[in-house]
């Protein structure tokens, strides 16, 4: 694989997985009512990181914003930071790979400076996807923990909705994933484009480190 296809696929792929941990972020349903057992309802609750919506049977949605910050749970506004430094490092990410991409020419830009770009888009893309895998595993995984504890007071008579994953979870997961894959092509194509003798250097970098930390 040449370093410019791994390149071009490297920054699509971020591109895709930017375009997902937003919509995930923006999206209402990161848990959604559970209708295994009832699944004849007149409404079904869903709630986001942004606000909590009601949806009747007739279609119609309503939603209301989480008005105050200081009184929603620690979960939710470490998911939303994480998110959002997320978008932020994969959107500069973004911006910086524009100006890498070996197919753009930007004045008298040597190779080695197109590499060095390469390599800090991608490790913005790896960290950006991590932030996003994380922000919706720790939310995935309250939810379990919820479900069990409310399954639980339902069989003893208690009279309690649970929720279960919403489409969000699935989409900012495979944003992060195409975020993360994204970075490492990126930083594989650093290796490649890197000047012969650039790239010894550096080989001998790491294994004058190698000798020194055995």
């Amino acid at each position: 694989m040449t370093a410019t296809l791994c390149q071009t696929m490297g920054f699509f792929l971020g591109f895709l997985g930017i375009a997902g941990i937003i919509a995930s972020t923006a999206m209402d349903q990161w848990q959604v009512q559970d209708l295994y057992d009832n699944p004849v309802t007149s409404v079904v609750n869903s709630m986001g990181l942004w606000r909590s919506c009601v949806t009747q049977s007739s279609g119609f949605t309503d939603c209301r914003p989480f008005f105050t910050i200081m009184g929603l749970p620690a979960l939710v506004q470490a998911c939303r930071a994480l998110m959002i430094v997320g978008i932020v490092l994969a959107t500069i990410g973004i911006l910086v790979s524009i100006f890498a991409l070996k197919c753009i020419k930007i004045g008298n830009m040597e190779d080695k400076a197109k590499a060095n770009l390469t390599l800090t888009s991608g490790i913005m893309f790896a960290v950006a996807g991590v932030c996003a895998i994380a922000g919706v595993s720790v939310y995935a995984n309250s939810i379990v923990n919820n479900f069990v504890i409310q399954s639980v007071s339902i069989n003893m008579g208690s009279l309690q909705t649970r929720y279960t994953f919403g489409p969000a979870l699935f989409v900012g997961w495979v944003g992060g994933g195409l975020l993360l894959v994204g970075g490492i092509m990126m930083c594989v194509a650093c290796k490649a484009m890197m000047p012969e003798k650039t790239r010894q250097v550096y080989l001998e970098m790491l294994r004058n480190f190698a000798k020194l930390t055995s």
